[in-house]
Order: C-alpha cells, then structure tokens, then sequence
C-alpha cells in the first residue's frame, strides 16, 4: 500500500491523513466490475473507443497485452478505480513517441461515483508515478479529452504539466506530461 501525500493544512489532508491506496494487478476476476464501471455516466462520457464511440469492455486479452500494466486501485482496502499504464513507443506513431525511452503512459478512471470530486484521482495518480518513477520512467504522458476539465483538473494537481493539443486515432487529447525530476 502507499500512503498518500498531502500538504500540510490542505483540504486533501483532512481527508487522507489515515487513507491508502494499493495497486494490484488487474486479473479476469475484475472484468465484471470494470465493466460495471465504464457503464457509469462519469465514465462513459470520456472513456472511449477508437470508433469515438464509448469504449468497449476490456477483454481478458486485453490483460495479456505485454507492453500494458492493468491495475486495479483500491482505498483503505475498497476498490474504486482502474489505471493503466503503457509504453508508448509500442505503437507505431503514438502522440507520445517523442517522449525517451522507459517513459510510460497513463490513463485512469475512478469508477466509484461515490468518490469522485474527493481529491483521490491526484493521489492515487502521485503515488502511481512514484512508483513508475522509482522503476525508472524518466516521464509519464496522458492525454484526457481537452473537454475533460475534471480529469485535467486531477492531472495538474497531481503534478502533469500541460501541452498541445492534438488529433489522434482515439479523438482530440490534451498532451500532458509530468517528469521524475517535478514530482512534488
């Protein structure tokens, strides 16, 4: 488990100081309630497919992809959210092959409606990149709707810095990015 780091006399440490977030890998037993939470509207709304579309379920081959980690995050014990993390340079002429080698990409989403708006999508996000950071991703990318203010909002407070727009496959994304060396 990590702890989540706060600053000192900030709302967020009101509400954390006893909180924990751990990561596990996400396996075959998790599809149902992935599934159950892209369903919700805070989900569907911005996770979507190649097509534009709202995404598709991940699939049990999905979790054999070698070049993603698939994670399920829990709070004090309580699963909430899905997060993945990925090497870009994987796929030919991703928006973040530019970035050097070891670097990952990130994407989230707090399936828990519940917690939503609480101050947990930037301190599960910290404490992620710390860990990416300590196995030795020199830079972490994501790239959110540039519509989805909440989870821009969430990146930035967790520390991302942001950068162009662009048109991808997947729709229009907001670059953001977040070094090692900026972590706070």
């Amino acid at each position: 488990m990590l702890t989540r780091g706060t600053k000192a006399g900030s709302r967020d440490e009101k509400i954390s100081r006893m909180e924990t977030y751990g990561f596990r890998r996400m396996t075959v037993a998790d599809l149902p309630t992935v599934w159950s939470w892209l369903t919700t509207s805070a989900v569907r709304e911005w996770w979507i497919g190649v097509d534009g579309l709202p995404s598709a379920p991940i699939t049990e081959m999905d979790l054999d992809a070698p070049d993603v980690a698939m994670w399920i995050v829990s709070h004090d014990g309580r699963p909430f959210a899905f997060l993945q993390d990925y090497d870009p340079h994987a796929v030919a002429d991703h928006h973040f092959g530019h970035l050097p080698p070891r670097s990952r990409g990130i994407d989230q989403f707090i399936g828990d409606p519940d917690l939503i708006g609480c101050g947990h999508g930037p301190a599960f996000l910290r404490a992620h990149a710390q860990a990416l950071f300590a196995c030795g991703a020199p830079v972490l990318g994501t790239d959110p709707h540039p519509l989805n203010a909440r989870a821009i909002r969430a990146y930035e407070k967790a520390g991302f810095v942001r950068g162009a727009e662009r048109m991808t496959e997947w729709g229009p994304c907001l670059l953001m990015t977040l070094s090692a060396d900026k972590l706070g």
